[in-house]
């Protein structure tokens, strides 16, 4: 039954334009969007304020990697692992620092884990989510045996299970680079496997990554050292000949060929432009096609990838993605990023391309790509059987029975049911045959899918499309979190996480089932720490939500909002109530995509949030209804650039210390008056406080309220400080951390010498204040450490790609 605008229109109320925007933005059909519950109705609606997030995601992520030139180094998170494992070859650190194991002299990343004396991984626990999953680019299955699998995740590198998806473990959590785009297995030594590390999918991304590593056993990986060169920072397909002895990489700087069996030598065959995707013939290794990252170009090669011609095709733009039809590999299908997706085929094997109908089954223009086809764009022809049989990916799946012309959904972004938003790999069963096994899997924002019959799945008369399709995110613990705090009375955690919302971790139901109490984007959070029952989460751009029913109820209604934004009931589109209930700044949206804010830890009423001004609330806690709530007033005037770290210090709301994107560091001592006044620190006295980059976190000594640690991001050195006199003179605390952005620091709650730093690498101890520092080789992983709390004396660490881990230091001495 087709649906026109205005039915659904009237249906929803909500206006035609709004019909309009929400089909092209969420890449669906009308009959999709009319299967809408109210929730997810007024979700939708909240996306059109913030219609590119994932490229405010990179951007935002990029601003923390900035030195203070503004520029990310090439390799720089590479060069940072090397000096790590290059000072523990010549100095093998005490096996337990400040409570935390410390000890590996070996060079991680290189080898697989080894217990150290007395202590081993083991010592901190994985907390999940089990059943979230993460951004995952890439899957590769072994032919001899299916049941083992491989994923690439975007930020918590390769993971591998050995029962078809039934359980997942990382292949190794000190892999050089856990920033993994794509994985590609050697047809002829299933064993050997390669990764490509940095997403070069987004004009601002920021997980960079460090060249190629290569397994030949499927267990030890190691770099390949030719490809940590500038040209191989974002690694975005690897395409292996059948015969396995050419490689050919697309990369932001193009494509690169190899035919050493040392993979040694590369040679860059197509530098034109950056390349999205390469792929070898199938039935011919002399033929190649390869499509451009963000310039609508194709190219076509007949003699191995040495040679590349530009293939005669239409006005395109965008990123282009490519497949070969497993039927017959003259016929070759283009995914055109365009406006929202449009189908191409080319029947002479990618020298020439002419345009396909993409229609939905109504007859519009399909727009199964919305406007995010640069992030989420993926291209399946692999039915040896049928060569009009397509499946395309944007932010759900279509499949189309015609090559093209006509699509409809499969999936279903806003049921459960169905398969997470945001495709970027589909991969066929090894003994897929189109007739007595049909199984694909599918990765996406939200980890490893499985349709076991691709031409049954998703086949319901109307949305939403759920019949056949099984989720396969079983410790898949690849979630990129910003944020987290606790309850300690009920032990129940919450976190933001990209793209996954504000999640709540519950003991009793343990890691497989984490819950969203908040969809969207998820960042900085606070649990009051009277009240079991309130914690405040943030949806993007410093729009603070409360939930007051301890972690529970998934609700994404505009009565959660304490920002000021609300769910207007007479015109049924989202709006802002009036000043004081408002926070301007996130109206305004001149926040942070992920702002700071802190609840007083001395008054629980009390919520300060960053955005171009510091905004506070007396009454966090007060009734929210449509035209009132808590009432916010700013304390602090712009200082030009964003807010980007608070604290406030315990004993004391007086001394509030505030952070900004350009390193500049400010600090009051009348944080309860009406108008306080501020000092900007660390520009007057002998040992001045340096970095001029953006300031990550700041942390008050629990006793001392003249103490501040300040942490900064920026692949350069000098990114830890102390004050110990109110901010007159810092003391550089980085000498013996990698150069890599600081994140997190803090300090044992009973015994305050001991010093716990969440970098970009890790996490890092200390036992003297910061003097000197130990690596935590043994644990828990390599990837960002964006936060750090504490449930009594249990820390908790909240990696950006590998979920959240605690350790109980109790027994500290």
């Amino acid at each position: 039954m087709t649906v026109s605008d205005e039915e659904l229109a009237r249906a929803k109320h909500i206006s035609v334009e709004q019909v309009v925007l929400l089909r092209e933005l969420r890449g669906a059909t009308n009959e999709t969007l009319e299967g809408l519950s109210e929730a997810s109705v007024h979700y939708a609606l909240r996306r059109l304020d913030y219609p590119d997030m994932p490229t405010a995601r990179g951007m935002f992520r990029m601003e923390q990697e900035r030195g203070d030139d503004g520029r990310v180094p090439v390799h720089a998170l590479g060069s940072a692992l090397e000096q790590l494992w290059a000072s523990l070859a010549v100095a093998r650190p005490a096996p337990v620092t400040a409570g935390v194991p410390t000890s590996r002299a070996e060079a991680r990343g290189r080898a697989g884990p080894s217990p150290t004396a007395g202590m081993s991984l083991a010592a901190w626990e994985w907390l999940g989510p089990g059943n979230i999953g993460g951004r995952t680019r890439g899957i590769v299955i072994d032919p001899d045996d299916p049941e083992r699998m491989w994923a690439a995740s975007a930020g918590g590198g390769v993971w591998h299970t050995e029962d078809g998806g039934g359980e997942w473990q990382p292949v190794d959590d000190f892999l050089g680079n856990l920033a993994c785009a794509c994985i590609a297995m050697d047809p002829a030594r299933p064993a050997t496997l390669y990764v490509g590390t940095g997403e070069g999918f987004s004009n601002g991304d920021a997980l960079r990554g460090n060249g190629l590593f290569a397994t030949t056993d499927t267990v030890t990986w190691t770099p390949l050292p030719a490809t940590r060169t500038p040209d191989f920072a974002f690694v975005s397909r690897i395409a292996v000949s059948s015969t396995g002895e050419v490689l050919l990489v697309a990369t932001n700087s193009g494509v690169f060929r190899c035919a050493d069996p040392g993979r040694a030598t590369w040679t860059p065959v197509l530098t034109e432009l950056p390349v999205a995707d390469v792929k070898f013939d199938p039935a011919d290794d002399d033929r190649a096609v390869a499509g451009s990252m963000r310039d609508g170009e194709a190219w076509f090669s007949r003699d191995g990838g040495r040679t590349w011609v530009a293939a005669g095709r239409g006005p395109w733009s965008g990123r282009v993605e490519l497949a070969y039809a497993a039927a017959d590999s003259d016929v070759v299908y283009a995914s055109v990023e365009m406006t929202s997706g449009e189908i191409w085929r080319s029947t002479d094997g990618g020298e020439t391309y002419e345009p396909r109908k993409t229609l939905d089954p109504q007859g519009r223009a399909a727009a199964y790509l919305a406007k995010q086809g640069w992030y989420d764009n993926v291209l399946w022809a692999g039915d040896p059987t049928d060569a009009d049989l397509l499946v395309a990916g944007g932010v759900d799946l279509w499949r189309s029975t015609d090559g093209g012309d006509r699509l409809a959904e499969i999936s279903t972004w806003w049921d459960r049911g169905s398969v997470h938003a945001d495709q970027h790999a589909v991969v066929s069963h090894p003994g897929y045959d189109g007739v007595t096994n049909r199984t694909v899997f599918f990765g996406n924002d939200g980890g490893v899918f499985k349709a076991t019959d691709l031409a049954q799945v998703g086949t319901e008369a109307q949305p939403p499309f759920v019949h056949g399709w099984t989720e396969l995110v079983n410790n898949y613990g690849a979630t990129q979190f910003y944020a987290g705090a606790a309850s300690t009375t009920t032990g129940k955690i919450i976190g933001g996480a990209q793209d996954n919302g504000t999640l709540c971790f519950d003991p009793a139901r343990g890691t497989e089932d984490w819950r969203e109490i908040f969809g969207g984007d998820g960042g900085w959070c606070a649990a009051d720490p009277g009240d079991e029952k309130v914690f405040y989460g943030e949806y993007v751009f410093l729009n603070i939500h409360r939930n007051t029913d301890g972690g529970t109820t998934d609700d994404t209604r505009g009565d959660r909002y304490i920002s000021g934004q609300f769910l207007n009931p007479v015109t049924g589109e989202w709006d802002w109530k009036p000043v004081p209930f408002r926070i301007p700044d996130a109206k305004n949206q001149q926040a942070l995509f992920i702002a700071p804010f802190v609840l007083d830890p001395n008054n629980p009423e009390r919520l300060l949030a960053g955005g171009r001004s510091l905004w506070v609330t007396d009454d966090a806690k007060k009734r929210n209804t449509t035209t009132s709530g808590p009432s916010w007033r700013s304390i602090k005037p712009s200082a030009g650039s964003p807010i980007s770290a608070l604290a406030v210090a315990p004993g004391d709301s007086d001394v509030i210390w505030a952070g900004h994107t350009d390193g500049l560091v400010f600090r009051t001592t009348e944080g309860t008056a009406a108008t306080p006044a501020w000092d900007r620190v660390g520009v007057t006295g002998a040992r001045r406080l340096e970095p001029r980059r953006y300031c990550t976190s700041l942390t008050a000594h629990p006793d001392d309220t003249d103490i501040v640690y300040a942490a900064f991001g920026g692949y350069e050195t000098g990114n830890l400080w102390v004050t110990r006199d109110g901010g007159v003179e810092w003391t550089d605390l980085a000498a013996t951390l990698p150069a890599v952005p600081v994140r997190a620091l803090v300090l044992h709650p009973r015994r305050p010498r001991l010093l716990y730093c969440g970098t970009e690498v890790g996490l890092f101890a200390s036992e003297d204040e910061g003097a000197t520092w130990s690596p935590t080789n043994e644990g828990p992983t390599n990837c960002s450490v964006d936060d750090l709390f504490w449930m009594d004396e249990t820390l908790v660490c909240v990696t950006h790609g590998r979920g959240m881990f605690r350790i109980d230091l109790s027994g500290v001495p």
